[in-house]
């Protein structure tokens, strides 16, 4: 099974902390929509007709979409594509955008999950984030989208935010728990190059980020969510049986997908490759009925270290029958791995291994000190 992704590249404002490729100015809306659709018909012997069982609508901004765009897209992919279905279909929500009739919209057009960038449930919180929502935007739509049918809701939520106090960090996890959400994605807030937060930082305009305050939030939401019966599948998203993303997961499974729209990502098995992060250069090579976008084979060495960064994030663990299938020399690799479930950061499982508890919280590090050179 194969999955598509659709970059939207639009956000009404700019939040601080935000680097992903966006634009906030509309005008070019219905061009990129209608490029996209270009692209998906481009591209339609990327999966080499596998079946597809996942659809999701990423950004920037999906839910700036009109409902006709969004049938504009389902429609050329139902069209180029063999649509599973069954098939899991997200689209990324901003609060401000879903009143009661945009919900209702939604659902008519068959979206079954929603992912709603909530992020915080204090007003304060938002305000320093520049999000365009407000907490009562948030209860309210969540509230509209479980009587309109939608049972599959995810929320985005951020955590250690400076003006944060550990009690309100508790609160929004509870808010959640109260409003029987199945599925919670939860980051540490980071500091990226080239946002206003960053600058913000550098000018002393924001105090720096506390690690322990992002550590003691990250143990607070394991003990709050396992104690709920949520299972912490993957680094930062804990879900209830049966509510994983479906779409992410095959991220993480290796599964191939196809990304359309401007810098979005692909993956055939064998190469990676991306498309420009430019709305402009995006239309125009569109217009020449070319993709403008870069490829990269990726070699054993790249594929297994991939292997190691993506399987020590999740439960499923790193397998050593696909690490030891290049037949490359991992003697080295071997006797770290042996030295680190010693330590405990790492535990053995039936495949190979994974990290623990206590070794999550230094998992990426962990995986680029396991990494083939």
């Amino acid at each position: 099974m194969a999955g598509i992704y659709i970059h939207i590249p639009f956000c009404k404002k700019a939040c601080h902390y935000c680097d992903f490729h966006f634009s906030t100015s509309l005008q070019h809306q219905q061009a990129i929509v209608n490029a996209i659709g270009k692209e998906l018909e481009l591209r339609k012997a990327y999966l080499q007709n596998e079946p597809i069982q996942t659809i999701y609508f990423g950004g920037g901004t999906p839910s700036l979409l009109t409902k006709a765009q969004l049938q504009q897209i389902l429609n050329i992919i139902n069209d180029n594509f063999q649509v599973e279905s069954n098939s899991e279909i997200t689209l990324e929500a901003n609060p401000d955008d879903l009143s009661k009739s945009k919900l209702e919209e939604l659902f008519s057009l068959g979206i079954n999950r929603l992912s709603i960038g909530v992020q915080s449930f204090f007003d304060t919180h938002l305000q320093w984030m520049n999000r365009a929502h407000n907490a009562q935007e948030s209860w309210q739509c969540l509230q509209w989208a479980k009587e309109i049918g939608f049972e599959n809701i995810t929320i985005d939520l951020i955590y250690g935010i400076p003006q944060m106090t550990d009690g309100e960090w508790k609160e929004n996890i509870q808010k959640t728990l109260d409003l029987g959400i199945p599925h919670i994605s939860a980051y540490n807030l980071t500091v990226e190059e080239k946002t206003v937060l960053h600058h913000q930082i550098e000018n002393k305009k924001s105090p720096k980020l506390d690690d322990a305050q992002g550590e003691r939030n990250f143990n607070v939401l394991q003990e709050m969510l396992k104690a709920n019966d949520y299972v912490h599948y993957e680094i930062s998203n804990f879900g209830k049986e049966g509510y994983f993303s479906k779409h992410n997961t095959s991220y993480w499974q290796s599964k191939r997908y196809l990304g359309v729209g401007p810098s979005a990502h692909s993956f055939d098995g064998v190469s990676r490759s991306w498309n420009v992060s430019n709305n402009n250069l995006y239309l125009q090579g569109l217009e020449k009925e070319k993709v403008p976008s870069k490829k990269e084979m990726l070699q054993p060495k790249d594929l297994i270290n991939e292997h190691l960064m993506i399987g020590l994030r999740n439960i499923w663990g790193c397998d050593w029958q696909y690490i030891t299938s290049f037949g490359l020399d991992i003697e080295e690799l071997t006797q770290k791995v042996e030295v680190l479930i010693k330590i405990g950061d790492l535990e053995t499982t039936e495949k190979g291994f994974k990290t623990t508890h206590k070794g999550l919280l230094f998992a990426d590090g962990i995986a680029s000190d396991l990494f083939l050179e």
